[in-house]
């Protein structure tokens, strides 16, 4: 074997120094160039009968240089190493024997450098032909986080423990957890492109200008974090994607066949998948035409490896096929009062007199001057008059007993009262509330508005650690919410609940197995007044009304 070695030797001394209206004295320490810069290397299984080694393409650098303070390998395929004491372990991975070109850069104090290159010739055997063709199609391919998946995201342990460190067993994410909050719900947004180039497996992330940090590692984004958050970050134009066998500690594991590819991903330039942990690298679990799962080791952190799911499929929280199986119906055709066979009341000022647990300040009768069916549209109307202890009046009617499903969508035709204080809602409760004490029966509030900021629409969910105050609530501006009929309307589903006016999206919430919404619900209707949502009820007010054309499930 012939190796070529080219010394250059490159001194950049600069320094800038700026004079205002006062006299600054900037103290500089000594700026040193490296000198004497010096590489040798060891192609790994190398003999006599092995000169370019033993097919692994492992290369042992080492570089030392009098005043360096640290390194930098580049190599020639597209990758770059950081090597504070000089010394790396570089695994070449186009098969057969190939020439590259090595440069390494010593930097010393003040930012100069010195800088030497050397050719290593050495061999690999292996190859994946097959992944490359599964990731890229044979051309280019689009990938997507899974996220109605559970466990898209997730952390494990990375020891020796063969039947613990090939999952993510410490967290596991729910379906769409991350679209839950604007501080996570940029990491649904990437796109993740691997493509061919001639022999070249190439990458990009499309991240939409924002990325999904691990906290540990704000500080590369410029910002200081005290939780996993979305940060504006460019993630970088195309990398260059070698691939190389697994080293993780699932290859210690006799069973390992079972639970990885064998295969890691090696990104240029820092380049990741989605979401950042300070890892480049990334070992291929599985991979099929249209889903992928890798492990990385957390950069910094080998005690953890983090597991994510990617498809070929985008992720849709809401899909255009919905439920479009009419199971129940409530038209209000029959003037006089609702339905007994389906409605029933809630009467009074709540079971403990204290206005429904929320200071509202109306009390609720069967009276037809507050709740009546006339001219095809159900009415409930508050008013302003004494009534059962109380200010106001007005009327509540549910379906529970009578009407409870699992899982489907709901669609209310509505127009909305007018004034401040009023606050209508259409709304599910937990069948199970006289067992399950709310919020563990869990609260789905389809529509809710208050007079005091007309027209703008809530959605809502209220479950454990979300009630009140706290509940997980989005809302939008809806046009004429009190002069025209919308569509007020939920599709709620084992992965999801997404909450509609028309075809507006007002919120969304991943479901799964932990939270109570998987069970029956029943549906309520009501008009409240005042309370700690309504706010002040104007002094002027009257009386106003909601009416609804019609109630809809569907299966």
């Amino acid at each position: 074997m012939s190796k070529k070695l080219i010394i250059k030797i490159v001194s950049l001394f600069t320094i800038l120094l700026m004079t205002g209206c006062q006299k600054d004295d900037f103290t500089f320490g000594s700026i040193n160039a490296p000198t004497n810069l010096k590489v040798t290397y060891e192609i790994v299984g190398k003999t006599a009968d092995a000169p370019y080694g033993d097919g692994s393409g492992i290369v042992k650098f080492a570089a030392t240089a009098d005043k360096a303070i640290s390194f930098k390998y580049v190599y020639s395929d597209g990758t770059s190493d950081n090597a504070p004491n000089g010394k790396i372990s570089k695994r070449f991975t186009k098969t057969g024997v190939n020439t590259y070109t090595v440069t390494v850069v010593a930097t010393g104090t003040g930012g100069t450098a010195t800088n030497t290159t050397v050719d290593v010739e050495v061999q690999s055997d292996f190859s994946d032909d097959e992944a490359v063709q599964l990731l890229s199609g044979g051309s280019s391919k689009k990938w997507y986080w899974a996220a109605s998946e559970p466990g898209h995201l997730g952390v494990g342990q990375n020891d020796g423990d063969e039947e613990k460190n090939y999952f993510p067993n410490y967290y596991s994410a729910g379906a769409f957890e991350k679209a839950a909050s604007p501080n996570s719900s940029c990491l649904y947004e990437n796109v993740l492109t691997f493509s061919i180039d001639g022999e070249q497996l190439k990458f990009q992330l499309d991240n939409g200008g924002a990325t999904f940090f691990n906290k540990d590692f704000g500080s590369v984004a410029g910002a200081t974090l005290s939780e996993d958050m979305c940060v504006a970050y460019n993630a970088g134009g195309v990398k260059n994607v070698s691939l190389s066998p697994s080293e993780s500690v699932i290859m210690g594991n006799p069973k390992h066949a079972e639970q990885t590819r064998g295969t890691t991903m090696n990104f240029s330039d820092n380049g990741f998948m989605g979401y950042y942990i300070g890892q480049s690298s990334y070992e291929i679990l599985s991979l099929t035409p249209n889903r992928m799962v890798v492990r990385a080791v957390m950069g910094g952190n080998p005690a953890l490896a983090w597991y994510h799911t990617f498809t070929t499929t985008p992720p849709n929280q809401n899909p255009t096929t919905d439920y479009t199986n009419l199971v129940w119906e409530e038209n209000f055709n029959t003037d006089g009062a609702p339905d007994p066979a389906k409605w029933s009341y809630d009467l009074g000022r709540g079971p403990n007199n204290d206005g429904w647990g929320n200071n509202e300040k109306q009390n609720y009768t069967n009276a037809a001057s507050n709740i009546k069916v006339q001219g095809g549209n159900l009415i409930i109307t508050a008013k302003k008059e004494a009534s059962g202890g109380m200010d106001y009046s007005s009327a509540r009617i549910k379906t529970d007993a009578k009407f409870k499903f699992t899982y489907g969508k709901v669609e209310v035709r509505a127009k909305l009262p007018i004034g401040g204080g009023t606050w209508p809602a259409i709304w599910m409760l937990g069948q199970n509330y006289a067992t399950k004490t709310w919020p563990a029966c869990g609260e789905i509030d389809i529509m809710e508005h208050v007079g005091n900021s007309q027209n703008l629409i809530h959605g809502t969910l209220h479950y454990p650690g979300h009630s009140g105050g706290n509940a997980n609530s989005g809302s939008k501006t809806i046009p004429n919410v009190s002069t025209e009929f919308h569509i007020y309307k939920t599709i709620w589903s084992p992965s999801s609940i997404a909450i509609y006016v028309d075809d507006t999206l007002i919120h969304t919430v991943p479901n799964d197995a932990t939270l109570p919404f998987n069970s029956d619900f029943f549906l309520i209707l009501n008009v409240a007044m005042g309370g700690n949502f309504g706010g002040i009820i104007d002094g002027a007010f009257s009386q106003s009304s909601m009416e609804i054309d019609y109630v809809k499930v569907y299966q």
